[in-house]
């Protein structure tokens, strides 16, 4: 089966910015929405993208990298890309016109969705499933161990830190998303953890790949790999969303994302040595070092790259929120979808739907 359709068909049923490519550059004064630049057009005459410099972004590394977005979007419309830390950047950066589209974790975008009113933003096909751990001192076997710890995730509210906090809670630990609590975790880069964890200042964290493996090859060791809590390894990671009112304005384009983002996953599928050079290509223009091949071949196996959203785990990732104190908890989750453009690509290219076309909104 194509890694692109991994998961049931039926699923729906149940911090700053650092510029990157494409005309951005570091430091540069935030761009006028897509929106205000071609008000009233048919056709952006840009199209603002984030993602994360994480290998859970690698469909957006690859498909700016092969340039699978620009051969879609083509010359009228002109891709400019932004890189972040950890999504609820994104989400600032969405909700003040920067950004027209973004990849992120499900917890960044379910909690500008709710807070919205579901008007903020829409899910529009997924990117990666799997890739995240609780990695810790090689002293800790156990939760009750970190009583006293300190911890790390990227950032507060983000879908590892969400994560840490909600399995910390049944373990009978308590995680104050304002400091302090049984365990206390501190947001910082996930490069900033990794060296933190090397020096001792930190007892683990709850990061994705790559740095999970980075922090194995610093001597520590798996306490949580995220995929044994969910069922049969399956949860959403990393999703594409666009602002609802560049979705509305311009749904061309956002079609024309949507089949970069379709080409990015199979080339990743069909070629993946190639596309691990194309990301770390990415990672030593946007970080400033590429990644050891052995890092990157250890951490490319824990994770499943697949347009599929894992619709199935959002409702579960909303109540998580809502459980440590961030989540707002009022809209069923599954209005954040809009799968229809997706389903439409995939079904061109004879592939299985990733949910029953009838149930998605268009």
């Amino acid at each position: 089966m194509n890694r692109r359709i991994t998961f049931a068909a039926g699923a729906l049923a149940a911090l700053s910015l650092t510029a990157a490519g494409c005309g951005g550059s570091a430091g540069a004064t935030r761009p006028a929405s897509s929106a205000a630049v071609a008000a009233g057009s048919s056709v952006p005459s840009v199209l603002h993208l984030g993602y994360l410099v994480n290998l859970t972004h690698a469909d957006a590394m690859v498909g700016v990298g092969e340039g699978f977005f620009g051969k879609y979007l083509g010359s009228k419309t002109q891709l400019q890309t932004s890189t972040f830390n950890a999504g609820p950047a994104e989400v600032d950066a969405l909700d003040e016109g920067a950004l027209d589209a973004a990849y992120m974790g499900p917890s960044s975008a379910i909690t500008p969705y709710e807070q919205s009113d579901g008007q903020a933003l829409e899910v529009i096909s997924g990117a990666t499933s799997g890739g995240a751990s609780l990695i810790v001192d090689s002293a800790i076997t156990s939760a009750a161990q970190l009583k006293g710890k300190v911890l790390s995730t990227p950032q507060l509210g983000n879908t590892q830190d969400v994560a840490l906090r909600y399995w910390l809670k049944t373990k009978g630990l308590t995680s104050n998303p304002g400091g302090g609590g049984d365990v206390t975790i501190l947001p910082q880069s996930n490069s900033a953890i990794v060296t933190a964890f090397a020096s001792g200042q930190i007892a683990g964290a709850w990061v994705p790949e790559p740095y999970a493996t980075e922090m194995l090859q610093e001597g520590g060791h798996v306490l949580v790999n995220e995929a044994t809590l969910w069922p049969k390894g399956q949860f959403s990671t990393t999703v594409l969303v666009v602002r609802k009112q560049f979705a509305e304005q311009y749904p061309a384009a956002v079609k024309e994302l949507l089949e970069g983002q379709v080409a990015a996953t199979s080339f990743i599928d069909a070629h993946p040595v190639e596309a691990q050079q194309v990301v770390n290509q990415q990672f030593t223009s946007l970080s400033g070092k590429p990644l050891s091949q052995s890092v990157i071949t250890a951490a490319w196996k824990n994770i499943t790259f697949t347009d599929d959203p894992v619709v199935s785990s959002w409702s579960t990732d909303a109540k998580h929120a809502s459980a440590v104190g961030l989540g707002v908890g009022n809209l069923p989750v599954s209005g954040i979808f809009d799968l229809g453009p997706l389903n439409q690509i995939l079904l061109a290219d004879h592939e299985a739907p990733v949910t029953t076309p009838a149930l998605a909104k268009k």
